[in-house]
């Protein structure tokens, strides 16, 4: 996926990137599987602010994407590549055998006429199938992986990501995650073969406050910029820095950079092998 850069026609054209959608193949969606995304603005049902920096943004359609894909043993082709606003990479829409369609995640190199299967036995693990972590040939790379087995992928889903399976050992599989953890998964759980699509959008830059409206996001002011009541770093002349603190803090004056956010007595402690802050 290109990223385009257009003419500086305005100040706010001139550091702004686009997407290409060069890869697109299809650009409406399968009708039979969208749903109607009601915007939450960041609010709770009482109408209280509990999300910051959240608003409504462009309406758009939710695709239900299949993180499950458990139709074991039937052939599906691929029909189209699409956009998806809600989430980073691509999808692909697939037609099984059976003359049903589904939304999955898209990996690289993924086309149009493709065959994919997913399977619970050991097959061909080629780019797109699915199959047991168990089945996968050590060293490949794999998306939208699972941590109970049938409940659906839950790790690796974001644009041109990928885990990488390092081992097998008794009844778990030993997964290196993007973030460099390495943590044990059991062998039973699924995984589709190859690295997410859509890589070079994290080159995108968004280039104004109106684009990031459009995405849902509003306009994050600088705590230092506001006044004492509102933020441990307010107040001062002019642009300040935070005073005497420790680092830097939230509004609710919690610190906010090199503190650990993961409970101690977590019960998943024990399946990771390599911590990600591990040197």
């Amino acid at each position: 996926m290109p990223i385009k850069v257009y003419k500086p026609t305005s100040p706010g054209r001139r550091i702004s990137s686009v997407d290409t959608f060069s890869d697109i193949t299809k650009h409406k969606p399968e009708k039979s599987l969208i749903a109607i995304l009601r915007p939450q603005s960041g609010r709770n049902n009482q109408g209280v602010i509990t999300v910051r920096h959240k608003s409504g943004g462009a309406k758009k359609f939710y695709r239900l994407v299949d993180f499950k894909q458990q139709k074991f043993g039937v052939e599906a082709e691929v029909l189209a590549i699409e956009y998806d606003p809600n989430r980073g990479p691509r999808i692909a829409l697939i037609k099984y055998a059976d003359n049903v369609k589904s939304y999955i995640l898209g990996p690289e190199g993924l086309k149009v006429g493709d065959k994919i299967i997913t399977s619970d036995q050991a097959i061909e693990a080629k780019l797109g199938n699915r199959l047991p972590l168990e089945f996968i040939p050590v060293g490949l790379f794999i998306h939208n992986i699972e941590l109970t087995p049938g409940k659906g992928g839950q790790l690796v889903r974001g644009a041109g990501i990928s885990a990488q399976l390092v081992g097998t050992e008794g009844d778990y599989a030993q997964i290196k995650l993007p973030s460099g953890e390495i943590r044990s998964v059991l062998k039973k759980c699924a995984a589709s073969v190859g690295t997410l699509g859509n890589a070079d959008r994290r080159l995108i830059r968004w280039g104004k406050a109106g684009r990031m409206r459009h995405r849902g996001i509003k306009p994050t002011v600088k705590g230092k910029n506001m006044n004492p009541v509102d933020h441990p770093h307010g107040g001062g002349e002019g642009h300040s820095p935070i005073g005497q603190k420790r680092g830097p803090q939230t509004v609710y004056g919690k610190t906010a950079m090199g503190v650990r956010t993961r409970r101690r007595d977590k019960w998943s402690n024990k399946f990771i092998i390599k911590s990600r802050r591990a040197n």
